[in-house]
């Protein structure tokens, strides 16, 4: 159903460095920049995530409140995500591990990115945990 997530930010740069680190671990990589704006895809692909920071234009700022949920073909790539996260400006909103209460074999890291929108990486449900 859906086709590609557009995150308002901030700092374009500050953005894009965080998010070429913890997409990597998941097989994403910047496929496109611009000025104001980048997109993100799997390689040689569309972008399926967009960030655009334009500052003068009131409401495209970033906030608190978005919940952006992307799978991980393995745990160790959960558990990069998370670490990489951590170590380029993002703050930890759940520590990888399993997460019963959301159904079995649910595993899953939980962070917030540099502007406050929190993201979750979960296993990919036919993916092999490792």
């Amino acid at each position: 159903m859906i086709s590609h997530i557009s995150l308002g930010v901030r700092d374009l740069d500050r953005s894009t460095h965080f998010y070429d680190a913890v997409l990597a671990p998941l097989g994403y990589v910047r496929v496109w920049t611009h000025k104001g704006a980048a997109g993100y895809g799997s390689p040689g692909g569309p972008d399926k995530l967009a960030l655009f920071c334009h500052p003068e234009e009131e409401g495209l700022a970033a906030g608190p409140g978005s919940h952006l949920a992307l799978e991980a073909p393995s745990i160790n790539a959960v558990r990069a995500f998370h670490a990489n996260a951590l170590t380029h400006g993002g703050s930890d909103e759940g520590p990888p591990g399993p997460r019963p209460q959301y159904g079995e074999g649910y595993f899953a890291a939980f962070v917030r990115d540099p502007d406050g929108h929190k993201l979750e990486v979960k296993l990919t449900p036919a993916a092999t945990p490792r």
